[in-house]
């Protein structure tokens, strides 16, 4: 079991210091509690005996010479040779030194924490044959905080082979680590945290470059976010309505149950929620007969992210909580065959899915923020400022929305349906899940930047519509921003505010658990992951 003992979605609490893993059950919270909180990591009991069982039919197999892809044979192209006996130790070296080609700038230490505890629990699971020595590594360095340097670029998504080969350098006490703020060569971060390198036997080097845990662990991360950012989405949607006045008829039950679009209802029922205590509940309190769509279809475009996110939930728990490797042992009956458990199409889709929903999102904040300048639509001042036109009040913040949506609207472009070729005429299809995850990461800061536009505004929006009385959402939040960034009497530069609400509003543990308590989600869990 996990040390949470919650679902396995985004958002839920961590309940323990430690995280237990044993190949089924981790969690999202769990990938979070290690990557970013430093939370312990330990092996199952029953992961040992699970690892002994199946190296012996590794053994086995090397004893009796059956040709087995990159354990008796080459890996790729050169999978038709077979490799002397001798060989085999040597073999599991060489793959590791030979595929650590990634590039560029070091990931990130809380991507490199998750990918070791992705790599940790999909071993701990059984089926890569690996030594119990390499997944008990791999815990010992996420409690130590020893983190291999693993470069950002590298996985076309047919397994994450040329950058979790750059983790297998420090196992095997090569290659680079962070540890205690500097950077080492392997061997000495071992030494320094009291832990000594393996030894790789036949296949473990091929097991320390396989899968797709880069893909799993920053996806775990990303999904983990993207809930916490459908929150804020919502939060300050319900702000905009405040200052709007908005008309909320179009979030009525009755009215989403004649065409039950997936995720409608939650999204509506939440931003009721958030409304409820102030007048907008009631739709005779509206200003208008019926608004911009941008608020009007709020509901319909944040279900969509909600039926998105759900959808990537459903294909991401299997590369975290399974054996991606190829090939997989079946200690029961003593085999070892070949496996497409690697190959990640349905998570690449997924967070390809995810990246539009997001840019949906983004686009209809940025718009929403625009009806609120303009007096014709709003009924407010123009730009929100309380003098005449001699001012710009918000205006050029308009330019700074569209810039962030322009940006996440290019990340948004598919990436699992780039062409790739890899092994001469073999490996002749990839995923890029682990591209598709990493952008997730550039897209929710742009996306936070967006939402903090609107809610900037929208806390101005509501100081001069000057309600009697706010849903308890909106009040809250217009309570934190007040508390951080003064309401704009004359001009002044905006863009500090903004980034002042992003860091300390939006991008708050202790807001967005408000927040969500007030939206009527006991957590940010999405769907059927509970």
């Amino acid at each position: 079991m996990t040390g949470t003992g919650t679902g396995r979605g985004p958002g839920t609490r961590t309940g323990s210091a430690e995280i237990v893993v044993d190949g089924r059950t981790l969690s999202y919270d769990d990938v979070v509690a290690v990557a970013r909180h430093g939370a312990r990591v330990a092996l199952a009991d029953e992961v040992l005996p699970r690892l002994v069982r199946d190296r012996a039919v590794v053994e086995d197999v090397v004893d009796r010479q059956v040709p087995t892809y990159g354990l008796t044979t080459g890996l790729g192209s050169r999978s038709s040779y077979a490799l002397p006996r001798a060989e085999l130790e040597a073999f599991s070296v060489r793959t590791v030194r030979g595929r650590a080609d990634a590039v560029g700038d070091p990931l990130p230490v809380p991507v490199v924490r998750a990918a070791l505890l992705a790599r940790a629990n999909g071993l701990a699971g059984g089926g890569s044959g690996a030594g119990p020595e390499i997944p008990r590594l791999l815990v010992d360095l996420l409690n130590a905080r020893v983190h291999p340097v693993i470069p950002e670029v590298g996985s076309i998504g047919a397994s994450d082979l040329c950058q979790m080969a750059h983790a297998g350098l420090v196992v095997i006490g090569e290659g680079e680590a962070e540890f205690d703020g500097d950077v080492l060569d392997g061997a000495t971060a071992l030494r320094r945290a009291g832990l000594a390198p393996v030894t790789p036997g036949p296949k473990d080097g091929h097991v320390l470059c396989s899968a797709s845990p880069l893909a799993a662990g920053q996806g775990a991360l990303a999904l983990h976010d993207t809930a916490a950012a459908l929150t804020l989405a919502q939060a300050v949607t319900a702000l905009t309505y405040e200052g709007f006045r908005a008309n909320t008829s179009p979030l009525d039950p009755r009215v989403l149950a004649l065409r039950p679009a997936p995720g409608q209802s939650r999204a509506a029922g939440a931003l009721l929620a958030l409304l409820d205590g102030g007048e907008l509940t009631d739709p005779r309190a509206a200003r208008r007969v019926q608004d911009p769509v941008s608020l009007r279809c709020a509901a319909q475009v944040h279900g969509a992210a909600y039926a998105a996110l759900d959808f990537a939930i459903a294909a991401l728990d299997p590369e975290l909580n399974g054996c991606g490797d190829n090939p997989v042992v079946l200690a029961d009956t003593g085999e070892i065959l070949s496996s497409g458990n690697f190959h990640t199409p349905a998570l690449a889709l997924a967070l390809d899915t995810l990246a539009l929903a997001l840019t949906q999102t983004a686009s209809l904040s940025a718009e929403r923020m625009r009806r609120l300048l303009d007096p014709a639509v709003s009924g407010l001042p123009a730009n929100l400022s309380p003098y005449g036109p001699e001012r710009s009040g918000f205006a050029p913040l308009t330019k700074t929305a569209q810039a962030l949506v322009a940006e996440i609207r290019m990340l948004s472009v598919p990436v699992s349906t780039d062409p790739r070729h890899g092994a001469a005429g073999v490996e002749d299809d990839s995923t890029n899940a682990a591209l598709g995850a990493r952008r997730l990461t550039t897209m929710l800061t742009r996306l936070r930047q967006v939402l903090a536009v609107e809610a900037v505004v929208a806390a101005q929006a509501v100081d001069l519509a000057a309600p009697a009385v706010l849903g308890r959402g909106p009040a809250f939040l217009r309570r934190a921003i007040r508390e951080v960034v003064p309401r704009l009497d004359d001009d002044r530069p905006c863009g500090v505010d903004v980034e002042t609400v992003r860091r300390a509003i939006l991008e708050s543990d202790d807001v967005r658990s408000t927040l969500r308590a007030l939206s009527g989600e006991a957590s940010a869990l999405v769907g059927g992951a509970a």
